[in-house]
This record gives C-alpha cells, structure tokens and sequence, in this order.
C-alpha cells in the first residue's frame, strides 16, 4: 500500500471530482435510513408494526447521541485518517442497515438508531467537510460545498426514488419495508468499498501542532460571544421548522387520505428535491445582501405563515392540492433558511481562532430539536388523531416567530457593535 501523502493538486480533475461526490451524494444516502420516515413515514409505522411516537423515539434517541457526539467527532477527525472515517462510517453503518432490515424487536431498533448515530455522526460527520477541504483549495471551498450540497440532493433523491419503486413493486408493507432498506444498505457498503479504494492519505489531515487542536479555553471563549449564542439559538428554532415540516407526510395520508405513492413523491421533492434550488439561491440571496439574518428573517416568517395557514385550512381531499402547494413552499423556504443558518456566526463576526469550537456549539444547541421533537409530535399524533397536527403545526408556527425574532436581536446587536466601533475608532 502506498504511503505517500499528497495534496490535492496531485490528483486528477476526475479524482478530485469523485470525492466530492463520496462526500456530498454519500451524505445525502447515508442518512437515508434514519430519516426514511421522512418520505416513507405510515409504511414504516405499518411495516414495524410501532406507533406514532414510537417510531418518534427512535429518531430521538438518534438525536440525543447525535447531539452528545457532535464535538467529539471533530476531535476524532483531526486524529483518524479521513480514508479510515469515511469507509469504515459506510461499512459499519451498512451492517446496522441490514440489521434495521431483518425486522428486529423495537428495543433492538433503539439500539441499532443509537449506534447509527455512532457511525454517521462520530465517525461520518466529522470527515464529511474536511474531506471536500482536502479535495480542492481553500479559496475553491465556498464552490466545492455549494456542488456537494447539489450531490447532496441529487443523491437523496435518486436513491429514495429507486427505493419507493421497491417498496412498491412488492405485496405488503413489511416486505417492501425489508427490500428498501437491503437495497440502501448494498447502496452505503458500495459507497464505503469506492471510499477505502478513492480515498488518499492527505498531507496535514492529522493534526499534530498542539496550538490546533481542541482547546477548553477557545470553547469557554465562544460560551462568551453574542454572536454565537444568536446563531445557535436561530438554528434551534430553524430546525424545529425544517425537521418539524416532516410531518407533513403523514398529514397528507391521515388527513387528505393521499396515496402512498404520491405520499412519497412530494416527500422527496420537499426533503431532497428543493434542497437542490432553495439553500444556493438563499445563501445567494444572503450573500448579495451581506445578510444571513435578514434572508433568515424573511424565510421563516414565511414559513409561520405557511404553517398557520394548515390551522384553518379545511381538512378534506378537495383542499389536497391546496396542501400540496403549502408543503412545497414551506420545503422551499425551511430548506434555505437551514443551509444559511450556520452563516450567522460569520455575520457576526466570530473569531476565526474560536471558529471551530463555535461550530461545535453551533451543533450541539441547534440540533437539539432532533433529540426530542420526535417523539413529542409522534405523541400528539397517537393522543388525538388528526388533531395532533393542529399542535404540531401550531408550534412549527410559533417557531418560525420566534427565529425571526432572534434575526431582529442579531440585526440590533449588530448596528450596536458598528456604533462601538465607529466611537473606538473617534
């Protein structure tokens, strides 16, 4: 084996290429599994023969190892070879797929949800960007993320698409159920051999300056940064929005009584598809502007808006379409202000020396929603039927105000950090 390292600009054009592709089409099909009750949501409740919020608590127990983990797999990245995560993160997370498929008891499937966060998460996650860093150079990286996202989309949305022919070629929930997921765990096994073979060891990917890794003092510097708490904050409640608006495809078949099929198309569209389009045009918008927050402020008001339309919206098939077109805006405008959020540090203006542990806390409060929320709207939907949504969507509602109004209070402390800066400089 060779054990040369090299730097991008050693690799080919089509090389470079293939990783982003691992990086950014296997993020959009290593998390397909988990999230799968985003798109194939009441065959999965029938499949697994589990309720509402049941089949909630194991997205929440994902989440709540998820959000213990994000920090240390930024440590983990720095110490472990990116070849290394990134096949042995497919592989490992294509084994717990196989297992997912065998149909297992509901207290082995929290099991298995707990060790996906193990290996997507620990392993995956903190490899994902610093692959595409490694990929090209440093001043190519804002494109090489914007491509990777397109993959991201691309990837998600094909796989889900060949996945739903599966499901709907065979003769029960449960078969189809089983056949999806060996059909996505083949897929990610796949993935992790093109990963061990494409792949290369990087020069400077293991961190050995002692000055750059983890550092308690630049993690309790960011505790202490207006800017950071703003943008985690905003995140918190963007991504009670952008996971909450998920439940619109349960509410399509339990309310409007819409096919399956045509369950799974617009859930695709609205997870995957519009990814492709709303996060580059929002983060244009952002960028043309100066202004995350305000682009932020814009999407989620929307988005309340939409969400409050679905508390007076008549709950009968004719109104199908209606629905339809709502869930399609709010996808559009809860995508974006996702794929902006994380810009709000740069707004305002984060050192770049406490950048890293910002990120870290970034993660930790801003995907804390997933660690919870699950199980919670799964809870209204088993408690009172369809009238559980009018909760959920109320609280998705509310959401969105209150992001907007951490977009107001970044807006303030912004102009009142310019006015401090303008009397220093007096």
């Amino acid at each position: 084996m060779n054990k040369k390292e090299i730097t991008y600009k050693e690799l080919s054009k089509w090389h470079r290429l293939l990783l982003i592709f691992i990086s950014g089409a296997g993020s959009g099909i290593i998390y397909i599994p988990i999230y799968m009750k985003n798109v194939f949501y009441e065959p999965l409740l029938l499949g697994l023969n589990i309720s509402n919020a049941e089949l909630g608590f194991l997205s929440g127990m994902y989440g709540i190892m998820a959000t213990l983990l994000y920090i240390p797999c930024g440590i983990v990245a720095d110490k472990i070879r990116l070849r290394t995560l990134a096949w042995v993160g497919f592989i490992s997370t294509s084994l717990l797929v196989f297992w997912y498929a065998s149909m297992p008891s509901y207290l082995i499937l929290v099991l298995i949800f707990a060790l996906f966060a193990v290996t997507t998460i620990l392993l995956f996650w903190g490899c994902r960007y610093k692959l595409l860093r490694f990929s090209d150079s440093e001043e190519n990286y804002p494109a090489v993320v914007g491509f990777s996202y397109a993959l991201y989309g691309l990837g998600g949305l094909s796989i889900n698409a060949v996945a739903l022919v599966i499901f709907n070629a065979t003769p029960d929930y449960v078969i189809g159920v089983q056949y999806a997921l060996l059909f996505l765990g083949a897929v990610i096994f796949a993935l992790g051999v093109l990963a061990f073979f494409a792949i290369p060891r990087f020069e400077g990917e293991i961190v050995t300056d002692p000055d750059k890794k983890f550092n308690i003092n630049e993690m309790l510097e960011a505790m202490k940064h207006p800017g950071v708490w703003m943008a985690s904050i905003t995140l918190f409640f963007v991504m009670i929005v952008y996971m909450g608006m998920n439940y619109t495809t349960p509410y399509m078949t339990d309310v409007f009584a819409a096919p399956l099929t045509l369950v799974g198309i617009i859930g695709m569209i609205r997870y995957y598809g519009i990814a492709l389009v709303s996060a580059p045009l929002l983060g244009g918008i952002a960028k043309k502007t100066g202004s995350p927050s305000k682009t932020i402020l814009v999407a989620m008001a929307g988005a309340a808006l939409c969400c409050g339309s679905f508390l007076v919206l008549p709950q009968t098939t004719s109104f199908l379409i209606t629905a339809i077109v709502i869930i399609l805006v709010l996808g559009f405008l809860a995508n974006g202000a996702y794929g902006v959020a994380s810009s709000v540090l740069t707004e305002t203006h984060v050192p770049p020396h406490i950048f890293g542990a910002a990120t870290g806390m970034l993660s930790v409060i801003g995907f804390l929603p997933e660690s919870f929320m699950h199980q919670l709207f799964g809870s209204y939907i088993d408690k009172y039927a369809n009238g559980g949504y009018t909760i959920i969507f109320g609280i998705l509602a509310v959401s969105g105000v209150l992001a907007v109004g951490c977009c107001f209070a970044t807006q303030l402390y912004l102009k009142k950090s310019a006015a401090k800066r303008l009397e220093f400089t007096e």
